[in-house]
């Protein structure tokens, strides 16, 4: 799902991509959640690894690497760095 131009779901990027986080469509615990883990509006991010199907994938945010669910990534608004 492209939300606007040249914007798409964390979920949906690629191994390798990166791309800042424009807003975060979630709940106050999502968005809190998110937060704590450096994922706030223009923070850069970078896709370390996926899994195939619904599991998690990995992430770097400020130099550090994570696993985040699909759930959670399904919430998170990129702008992708083409």
């Amino acid at each position: 799902m492209i939300t606007e131009k040249g914007n798409r779901l964390l979920s949906e990027m690629r191994i390798g991509d990166t791309g800042f986080v424009v807003a975060v469509a979630g709940g106050k615990r999502a968005t809190k959640r998110l937060a704590d883990l450096g994922l706030i509006p223009g923070t850069l991010v970078r896709v370390v690894r996926k899994t195939l199907f619904s599991g998690p994938m990995q992430i770097e945010v400020c130099g550090s690497k994570f696993a985040i669910g699909k759930g959670l990534a399904q919430k998170i608004i990129m702008d992708i760095n083409d």
